[in-house]
């Protein structure tokens, strides 16, 4: 392994992140008792122009009341983009009101490390002047080709940085792609002509230490493509996906969580893996299968997430 490591920023259990416009405070309650392990109050794209302002009230007021922590929640605020004039009120009006109630603030349609840094800079303003003891995450939507283009200095632009997300629906905008449903697959395309970006956004995520989401899937309507989108994401190294409506979190907690015979396994691995250290060899034999550092590696990973699920229970 190099030199140069990147520790982990943050370890959250993140499989299945709801998204609930602050327009519809009927939602609240709902996404509270449902099983989802993220909330994501959203003051951007599923709110209208007309209702900004009177949505950013709603979120305050819920973090404010609702006792998210007791259900077992990570709670974010989407916040609006950086080219509109709701985005700084969003920040400080919410986190100087409520921001001890607030997880991480989720930044759209982020392009470079500065569009990171100005709201890196707000934040750290409004906690040292409120005297806020937790520090407040930041999590970025690559959601446009200029994203995608800048995506390793975004990563890298502030300690804040928690998870990187694919925005599929504006990102095939952004490309003027020909799409037939948000996260969904063109025929006309021969494979998934999404892999590009949810490859480059996880690799980077792992190479610095970020969490990495698969954005949503359109058509609530169709449980088994939302499930083969999911599972094409998990193949490759995301630990969760979006749900945009309530229906969808159970198949994401499922895809994305380890099943009973995997994470025996993994225990296996690790056992058989310290026994041969104990006596003094690097790889050993499991079922028939050579193990070793790599298989470690792996078997930890399974074993870490399992671990986080078994103590949300």
């Amino acid at each position: 392994m190099s030199h140069l490591y990147y520790q982990p920023r943050k370890t959250r259990l993140h499989r299945s992140e709801l998204a609930v416009p602050g327009s519809s405070p009927q939602m609240f309650n709902k996404a509270l008792n449902s099983n989802a392990d993220y909330i994501f109050l959203d003051l951007e794209d599923a709110v209208s122009p007309n209702d900004k302002i009177s949505a950013r009230k709603n979120v305050m007021q819920a973090l404010s009341d609702i006792n998210w922590k007791e259900k077992g929640k990570t709670i974010s605020v989407r916040i609006n983009s950086l080219d509109t004039h709701y985005m700084y009120s969003d920040v400080i009006d919410i986190i100087e009101k409520v921001g001890d109630k607030v997880d991480t603030i989720l930044v759209p349609k982020v392009g470079t490390g500065s569009d990171v840094y100005m709201v890196d800079c707000l934040l750290t303003q409004i906690e040292t002047h409120k005297k806020l003891k937790k520090k407040i995450g930041l999590e970025c939507l690559i959601e446009t080709a200029l994203g995608m283009s800048n995506i390793k200095e975004i990563a890298t632009s502030s300690k804040r940085l928690e998870a990187l997300h694919f925005g599929v629906a504006d990102y095939a905008a952004s490309l003027r792609a020909r799409t037939v449903i948000i996260g969904g697959l063109n025929p006309d395309y021969p494979g998934d002509q999404w892999h590009h970006g949810l490859s480059q956004l996880v690799m980077t995520c792992r190479a610095y230490g970020l969490r990495a989401i698969d954005g949503p899937f359109g058509d609530i309507k169709d449980p088994e493509s939302y499930i083969a989108s999911a599972k094409r994401a998990a193949a490759i190294g995301f630990e969760g996906k979006w749900a945009i409506h309530p229906s969808q979190i159970d198949l994401a907690n499922n895809v994305f969580s380890p099943p009973k015979e995997e994470v025996d396994k993994a225990k296996r691995i690790i056992e058989q893996l310290e026994k041969a250290a104990n006596e003094g060899k690097g790889a050993a034999q499991l079922d028939g299968r050579m193990i070793d550092a790599a298989s470690a590696r792996m078997a930890e990973n399974i074993v870490n997430i399992n671990s986080l699920i078994e103590s949300k229970k």
